[in-house]
Order: C-alpha cells, then sequence, then structure tokens
C-alpha cells in the first residue's frame, strides 16, 4: 500500500467492534482514507531492530534472476519444504503460511504441463523467492526462439515490427507482483489460486491465452515482511521505494525479472484503499517514458480490472466494499507516478506498457490486525483475494485480447529510444479514449545526446564512477569506454572515459538515473513520496550531459567498470574520501591499528608501513592508494557506532565498515553500556524527553565524553535537549525532498564533498553561537535542483528562506546535519561527510 490509514483511537476501535456485533453479515466499511501523506523516515525504534546478519546479507547478496532462455518449459523442480512456523502472521488472516508456498508450488506443478517455479533469489533474511511462470510448453528450441524475438523487439525494434514471426508467434510476456510490502498480503493467496485455475483449465480461452502468452508470478517479493507481518523486509527497508538503489536482494531479482523476461504489462498487488484502487496515477506522470503509449493500455487495462472488481457484487452496505477508483480519472492529485522508486514506474523503463498498482479494499493489517476478530479479518482477508483474483484474470484477458497492440506498443518504446525520436505528448487526440487529458498531464523531456563519465583529471572520483557504470550495467544501460582521447559537446575528454549513449533501448532508464531531474515545485501541490534523484549528482561522480554535436567515440561497449585499484610504489600513501569504499577501506586500517590521519582536503593519509595492507584493501574495496608527500593532519581512531537511525542509515554506516550498536528511546531504558560505543549518531527513534532519569543520565554522562552526530529534526532537538551546541534548527515544509545545490567551507566535514546534496524534510540552523562553524550551507537563489520543495501557507519553510543558511554545521564534540546524506543508502557521494563528522567529533 502507498496510502497511509488513519490510526483508529481506542474510542473507533471500541464502535468497529460494537458494530461487529450488530450488523448484519458482521459488515463494517473501512475509515475513509485521507489524501495521500508522504511516509515518514522511520516507525519509532524500528531502526533498532534491524540485524546485522541482514544487513550483510543485502550488501552480498549476488544480482540473482531468472534462467535465460536455453531451457524450455516446463521447468520442474521439487522444492524442499521449510520449517513450520506457527508465528507466522499469515495464518491469523487464513491465507497461506510461507512455509507453506513450497509444498503448495510443488503440488501446483504435479498438475500438468504448464507451471514451472525457478528460485530466483533470497531475501535479506534469508527466504527464497519463487518466480512462477505458466505457459503452453516450449521446446528448448521454442524457448530460443522466444528469446530471439525478445531481443530482436529491444534491439532491432524496426525489424521487430516488420517481423511476422514476431506477430505470428511471441509470447505476450506478463508479470503480477505480490506481496512487497510484507503485510499485504493477500495477492499471493490470489496468485496461487489463479495458478491452479491456469493449470487445469481446459477451455479455448485459457489455451489461446498460454499458447501466446508467458504468465510470471513473484509469488511472495517481500517473504520477511510476510512472516512478520511488516511492511519492510528483514533489513527495514521499504522494498517499493528501493528501485533507483537497488540496495537490497529481493529489488535486485525483480530488476532481473524486469530485465530478462521483459513484461509488457504487469500488475502490483497491494492494500488497502476501499474502494479498490486502480492505477494510472496523477500528475505529475514521469518524463523519461513513453507516458502516451503507457497511459493508453494502463488505463484501458484499469477500466477492465474495474470492471471485474466491481462485477464481483461487493457492496458497501453489505461488505463494506466501496466502488473502485481509477486516480487518474477520480482524483486531482496526490498519487503520482513520478518517481521510478516505485514497481510500477520502474518498469515501464524496461518495455512495459501497462503497469499498476493495485490496492484491495478491505483493511487487515496495523491496528486492524490487533484489534479486529478472527473472522472479521478473515472475511475480509477472503474480499481482498477475491479482487485480487479479479485484478488478475482481468489484466489476463487484456493481454489476451491486446496481444497484437501491446507488443507493437513495446516495440515502439524501443524503436522511439534506439533512433532518438522525440516523446509523443499526451493530449485527446494522441490517446482517444482516455478522459480528461488537460496541459497538466503533459510531462516530457528534453534527452541530451548521451553522457560522457570522464576519467583523469576530470574526474572527481574514480570509485564513485567505476561504481555509477556498474549500477547503469546492473540496470541493462549500456556503457562504452573510449579506447582514445576524444572530443564531444564541445569538450576534451581523455583516453578511458566512459560514454553513455542515449540511442539506445533503455535511454529513459540511462536518462532517469543521470540527468538532474526537474523542479515541480510549481506544477502540484503535493507530492506522495521523493520527487528527485539523481546518481550524476549524488554519486559522487562526474557526469557531463551532451547536448551538441555528434556522439562519435573511438570506443568499445564495456560490461563492467575497469578496476581502479591501485597502490603506489614507494613512499606514504594518500586514500581519497570520496566513496563509501574508500570509507570501508580506511575503517579497515584503523581496525588494524594502522596510524592514519586526515588531511585538510578530506584524505587519509597512510604510512608506507601499511602498504601491504593497502595492497589487499586495493583489491577488496577496487579503491586507489596513491603516493603523497603530505604530512600531519589530524590522527584518526576506529571509532564504535552507537547508532538511532533509520534502516538506510544503518545499512550506509555498515557498508562503510563502521562498528555500530543499533540504540532508541527503548534500549536506552533498558539499559545500555555506553563503555560499547564512542560517537552517538541520531536521527530517528530516540527522544530524550522519553528517557527515564536512569537512561538520561548516562546519555548525559556519555555526551559529557563522548561525540553526537545528529541529523534531521531528531538530531537537531537532542542536541537541544542536552544543551550542547549553541544552534537553533529552523525546520523546512515537512513535506519537500529533493538535490540541491550546496557550499562547502574548506577543510572539516564537508571537504572534498560533491556540490550537490539531498533533503528530505530539510532543516538548517541559525543563530549559530561561538565555537560553531557552518561547515556546508544551502546555495543562494533556490537551492532545489530537482524535487518538490514548496514554502508553507505562511511564506515560511520554503527554499527562498533555506538559502545562504547552514546545512551542516560543527563544534565541540558535536555535528548536525540538516540534510539527508544517508537517505535510504541511496546518495553514495554524500555518505564520506559522515565518515569524516564520525571520526572527527571525538
Amino acid at each position: 500500500m502507498r496510502l497511509p490509514r488513519p490510526v483508529l483511537t481506542a474510542a473507533a476501535t471500541a464502535t468497529a467492534a460494537a458494530a461487529l456485533l450488530l450488523a448484519p453479515e458482521g459488515a463494517v466499511a473501512d475509515p475513509t482514507p485521507r489524501p495521500p501523506v508522504r511516509e515518514g523516515s522511520a516507525l519509532p525504534d524500528a531502526a533498532a531492530l534491524a540485524p546485522l546478519s541482514a544487513s550483510d546479507r543485502a550488501l552480498k547478496a549476488p544480482d540473482a534472476g531468472p534462467e535465460g532462455g536455453t531451457r524450455g518449459y516446463p521447468r520442474e523442480q521439487v522444492l524442499s519444504p521449510d520449517p513450520e512456523n506457527p508465528a507466522d502472521k499469515s495464518i491469523k488472516l487464513g491465507l497461506t503460511p510461507y512455509h507453506g508456498i513450497a509444498p503448495r508450488l510443488n503440488a501446483l506443478q504435479r498438475l500438468g504441463d504448464r507451471v514451472s517455479v525457478e528460485v530466483v533469489g533470497r531475501s535479506a533474511g534469508g527466504h527464497r523467492l519463487y518466480l512462477v511462470t505458466v505457459t503452453a510448453p516450449e521446446s528448448a528450441a521454442g524457448a530460443r526462439a522466444q528469446e530471439r524475438m525478445r531481443d530482436l523487439i529491444e534491439n532491432e525494434p524496426a525489424a521487430a515490427a516488420g517481423d511476422p514471426g514476431v506477430r505470428r508467434s511471441y509470447k505476450t510476456p506478463v508479470f503480477f507482483n505480490n506481496n512487497i510490502h510484507g503485510n499485504e498480503w493477500e495477492g499471493t493467496d490470489a496468485s496461487l489460486g489463479l495458478i491452479e485455475e491456469l493449470a487445469t483449465a481446459r477451455d479455448r480461452a485459457t489455451s489461446d491465452l498460454l499458447a501466446r502468452s508467458r504468465v510470471y508470478f513473484n509469488i511472495t517479493a517481500n517473504p520477511d515482511g510476510r512472516i512478520a507481518g511488516t511492511r519492510a523486509n528483514a533489513g527495514g527497508f521499504d522494498l517499493n521505494r528501493d528501485f533507483v538503489t537497488a540496495s537490497q536482494p529481493e529489488v535486485r531479482a525483480m530488476r532481473r525479472i524486469a530485465i530478462d523476461k521483459q513484461p509488457a504489462l504487469m500488475v502490483d498487488l497491494h492494500g488497502y484503499v476501499n474502494g479498490t484502487l486502480i492505477e494510472p496515477a496523477t500528475p505529475p506522470h514521469g518524463e523519461n517514458y513513453e507516458y502516451d503509449l503507457f497511459l493508453k493500455n494502463t488505463y484501458a487495462n484499469a477500466l477492465g480490472m474495474e470492471a471485474a472488481v466491481d462485477g464481483l457484487g461487493l457492496t458497501p452496505a453489505k461488505d463494506g466494499v466501496e466502488p473502485a477508483q481509477i486516480p487518474f480519472r477520480d482524483q486531482a492529485e496526490g498519487w503520482d507516478d513520478w518517481p521510478p522508486i516505485f514497481t510500477p514506474q520502474y518498469m515501464p523503463f524496461h518495455g512495459t506498457v501497462a503497469a499498476h498498482t493495485v490496492e484491495f479494499p478491505m483493511q487487515v493489517n496495523n491496528s486492524a490486525y490487533e484489534t479486529l476478530p478472527v473472522a472479521e479479518l478473515r472475511r475480509r482477508s477472503a474480499i481482498n483475494v477475491a479482487v485480487a483474483g479479479a485484478a488478475m484474470r482481468a489484466s489476463l484477458d487484456y493481454a489476451r485480447s491486446h496481444r497484437t497492440s501491446l507488443i507493437a506498443d513495446q516495440t515502439e518504446v524501443f524503436r522511439r529510444s534506439v533512433t532518438g525520436a522525440a516523446q509523443v505528448e499526451v493530449s485527446p487526440e494522441t490517446v482517444p479514449g482516455v478522459p480528461g487529458i488537460g496541459p497538466e498531464d503533459v510531462y516530457t523531456t528534453d534527452f541530451p545526446r548521451g553522457y560522457v563519465i570522464p576519467a583523469g583529471r576530470a574526474q572527481r572520483s574514480e570509485q564513485a564512477a567505476a561504481r555509477l557504470v556498474g549500477h547503469l550495467l546492473a540496470n541493462d544501460v549500456r556503457v562504452r569506454r573510449a579506447t582514445e582521447d576524444f572530443r564531444t559537446g564541445g569538450r576534451a575528454y581523455e583516453k578511458g572515459s566512459y560514454v553513455v549513449d542515449l540511442h539506445q533501448p533503455k535511454r529513459g532508464m540511462a536518462n532517469v538515473l543521470l540527468a538532474d531531474g526537474r523542479d515541480i515545485s510549481g506544477d502540484v501541490s503535493v507530492m506522495y513520496d521523493i520527487s528527485g534523484w539523481s546518481l550524476g549528482r549524488l554519486w559522487g561522480a562526474t557526469v557531463d550531459p551532451v547536448r551538441t554535436g555528434r556522439l562519435s567515440v573511438p570506443d568499445r561497449a564495456v560490461r563492467a567498470a575497469a578496476p581502479v585499484g591501485r597502490v603506489a610504489a614507494r613512499g606514504a600513501l594518500r586514500l581519497r574520501l570520496d566513496d563509501p569504499r574508500a570509507v570501508a577501506a580506511l575503517n579497515s586500517l584503523l581496525r588494524d591499528g594502522v596510524r592514519v590521519t586526515l588531511a585538510a582536503d578530506g584524505s587519509a593519509l597512510v604510512p608506507a608501513s601499511a602498504r601491504a595492507r593497502a595492497v589487499d584493501l586495493a583489491r577488496t574495496y577496487d579503491v586507489a592508494f596513491d603516493a603523497t608527500r603530505a604530512t600531519g593532519g589530524t590522527p584518526l581512531r576506529r571509532v564504535r557506532v552507537a547508532a538511532a537511525a533509520t534502516p538506510g542509515e544503518l545499512l550506509a554506516l555498515r557498508e562503510m565498515n563502521f562498528e555500530v550498536v543499533p540504540v532508541s528511546t527503548a534500549v536506552l531504558n533498558a539499559g545500555f553500556d555506553w563503555s560499547r560505543a564512542d560517537v552517538l549518531f541520531a536521527s530517528a527513534g530516540l527522544d530524550r524527553t522519553g528517557l527515564g532519569a536512569a537512561a538520561g543520565a548516562s546519555l548525559d554522562a556519555f555526551l559529557a565524553r563522548g561525540g553526537l552526530v545528529g541529523r534531521g529534526a531528531a538530531g537537531a532537538a537532542l542536541n537541544a535537549a542536552s544543551g550542547l551546541l549553541p544552534v537553533r534548527a529552523v525546520e523546512g515544509n515537512g513535506d519537500a525532498n529533493g538535490v540541491v545545490r550546496v557550499v562547502n567551507s574548506p577543510g572539516g566535514v564537508a571537504a572534498g564533498a560533491p556540490d550537490h546534496s539531498f533533503v528530505y524534510a530539510p532543516l538548517w540552523f541559525a543563530d549559530l553561537g561561538p565555537g560553531v562553524r557552518a561547515e556546508q550551507s544551502y546555495a543562494s537563489g533556490n537551492p532545489l535542483v530537482s524535487g518538490h520543495w514548496r514554502a508553507l501557507e505562511d511564506g515560511g519553510g520554503g527554499p527562498g528562506q533555506a538559502a545562504g543558511r547552514a546545512a551542516v554545521v560543527s563544534g565541540p564534540r558535536v555535528v548536525l546535519f540538516g540534510t539527508e546524506p544517508l537517505f535510504r543508502d541511496h546518495p553514495k557521494g554524500e555518505f564520506p561527510q559522515v565518515a569524516r563528522a564520525l571520526l572527527t567529533v571525538t
């Protein structure tokens, strides 16, 4: 679910319980949904529950994916059973517990020759991820033919458009994604039921569908959350916010499905909005994909799903179920499809031309799970299973009846991309049959000719550039590397520079990752979630758009970034701390007792005596130790971090090889041994006013000798309550987020940092007292580059009020951030600022 629900008060809960006893058939309507509200940074104390093992798995898990087209279908296997878990939260709802899925899939495969099961990865908690394919049997040669046609559609779309074999024989890929939010369960059960129907039905419509389609089911995208009854996975991550970053193994598995299966139609099944919410969404619409083709198919399929859901005969009076709603048609704004962090907004960059979030109507999670009788919860879950099934069956009907146009439109997406064709603006003429299209729905972008990620002196960070290239390749973006020096766009570049030509099938994917983005503050009044992102600005690498001239470069395709790890042959060494991997290498040196100092430019100075260890670390982390004659600097030591933080921040800290102990208000009140920590990182889940006397005294004693690195309102509040740094924190608009321009002060925490940062509920600092230093400030004018940041109704809290103000401040044993340098493990180029703060604050 994307839409938060109101929290039931005790009185409301009692009223609802009474209604259950009095109303005919026990029907109770869910509370009316509020307008969309953006997700908060973290639930209280949630960060302290994220296990280190889950973080390790997320960082180390391979980019798992389904098998290629070398084998035919069915691809049957016998799945070993999972241990029975009576605590699985699905059981109370009468749904399939995770341990019941493998036996069910084994049984489904035995029903005939239409069902195949593959394990496409493991979750952060170690559970298997199952991809089920339902299709008519294929020989190995037939599967290879399907693969060739899929490649033809993507890579030679003009040829595919005229190929009679594609029109006649290519199977439409349809993808159903279930349970990405762990406590939105019912899509899994509806899919298992639909798979059984498709496996056993002998009617002509089903036979025709499976002869001309492959239907893929991600049975549960979040088994950790399904078992625990949590929205997030075992690492504490909302997987439906992670597609740009792909920090989690579950998301990397879904990314491979998107790339390898290339769905033309997909549905992501969620809960709970009453009545059933069926995308397409409201403005703003993603400007980097072919929205005219997307809207045409997504709206038409939404109408079919609406008819199927309403055709179940569920009513407000009898069942508590309101009629279905389509946000594009029924709402003005607030449920947008702008950011590519959601599954249906990521899939179009891989050719999906009909992509939906569908929200079941009847709430069974959160407060409802705890307060409603089991019979009522099971009644509601049964309704949701029926709704999910109706939506999926309607989508299969659409795929069968629109097979030719779906594939033609997917082919057209790739044709526009490889030829550099202009996007088509949506209008009543270009998308006939969709009501209400107006200027507010027109979002297109001016694609550059391409991008260059420079090599040599023009590159700010070799490590960041290599990381960025690897991420582009993982997202199926084609990258080439110059074999000679060259000029393009009026600039000279060195041999070894990377080139991303946007005349390629995934141009939208490339541009959405690398472009600055757009300031949409004036376009809509409210956004659902983040509105700005830019790997070019936030990951620490230099990325140059090429807008003029030909992109004719002597180059070759690459499958991986060239290694950058090296160690100078003699003398002292310099390690530039411009990437999380460099910080991880530094922390390894400090853990080994190597005497390292921090130079004024923010780099680490390593003695020549540690060369052998540096060689190992250069290989492990792919970082460069260059020769230096610099001496002096601030001595560094290994620090242990107590972190009251969001799951994304915990993962980022561990990615940099910090020793981290999660804490929270509850953890401190239970008694925490502060001798385990040298510095406190505080951003979420720790409220000074909620501490008991003993816990408060222990914290104060620690802060008198240790250090505090605070982020956001929670960090600033802790600083104020503890009377540490004399500054006044000013909170901006809490709904604001995006990429901002910043000015870094020389030396200190922001030394060598990028000139852009990320904000989410931004903060700035005023009335800086004695001994307080502004480490980083928001740029003058309007600092927002891309995203959504408006002033409040009283005129305050906007980017104009933040301009020129301190964004990061420091003083004795304290550093405070008003930005979000570790947000959801994403802005990699900002991580070293936090690392320098942690290493020097004590």
